[in-house]
């Protein structure tokens, strides 16, 4: 067995942003029951993942599950199903250091239409969706916990921060978790402008002002991404 190494103040911190994070996901309405998962990596090393079957709203930093770096479990609750999906986001996004899954109403329904193009799942709407989230991939359905899906993500290459699960759910990397949380809220608010607006024919961000956004604020976006 893994010798256990002993808690950080570091370590102590994030396992209560988890918790407060995931609570403040779950009373807004963003994952509903106990569906979602969240994960954060540890600066010694390994990372600390949601426990399988767990509300977000509901979760005990104590028992929050803790993984090595091979993705083995340490201590905590067994871990959620979904650690293949997190784990293949690390592997391919060296920048990440916390990744948020959630079943979010409007990012789930987006992820079902028929002309989300698996490039780019949404246009360049607003300014803050581009610098949050960049683009948004989609990839095809997979029953949740398939490991397959971890060989869709890896496709990806690292190119995306923000993946789309088809008939699923968002699972959006960041480099602390407050920005992965914060990318996901955007994600989810843009997927429903997005079906607000649906057939409406709305003014979307030209080409010249998604340039600006990438000069300024540094966007990066993979290639072929929100091209017109």
């Amino acid at each position: 067995m893994t010798a256990m190494r002993p808690e950080t103040s570091n370590e102590t911190r994030l396992r209560e942003d988890v918790c407060r994070f995931g609570r403040s996901l779950f009373e807004r309405g963003l994952t509903p029951g106990s569906s979602g998962n969240i994960s954060v990596r540890l600066d010694g090393g390994g990372w600390l993942v949601t426990p399988t079957n767990a509300s977000l709203g509901f979760l005990d930093p104590a028992k929050l599950s803790r993984l090595d770096e091979q993705g083995r479990l340490i201590s905590g609750d067994a871990p959620t199903k979904e650690v293949p999906l997190h784990t293949a986001l690390y592997d391919t996004r060296g920048s990440a250091r916390a990744i948020v899954h959630l079943h979010s109403t409007h990012s789930v329904a987006l992820s079902m239409l028929p002309e989300i193009d698996p490039r780019a799942a949404l246009p360049p709407m607003t300014a803050y969706y581009l610098m949050k989230c960049g683009a948004t991939a989609l990839v095809p359905y997979y029953r949740p916990g398939d490991p397959a899906v971890a060989d869709a993500i890896k496709g990806l290459a690292g190119k995306y921060s923000s993946v789309l699960l088809a008939n699923h759910g968002p699972v959006v990397a960041g480099d602390t978790l407050e920005a992965a949380v914060f990318a996901t809220e955007e994600l989810e608010e843009t997927a429903k402008l997005y079906l607000l607006l649906r057939g409406m024919n709305p003014r979307y961000l030209s080409a010249e002002q998604v340039k600006d956004l990438v000069k300024v604020f540094g966007v990066a976006l993979p290639e072929h991404g929100h091209e017109e």
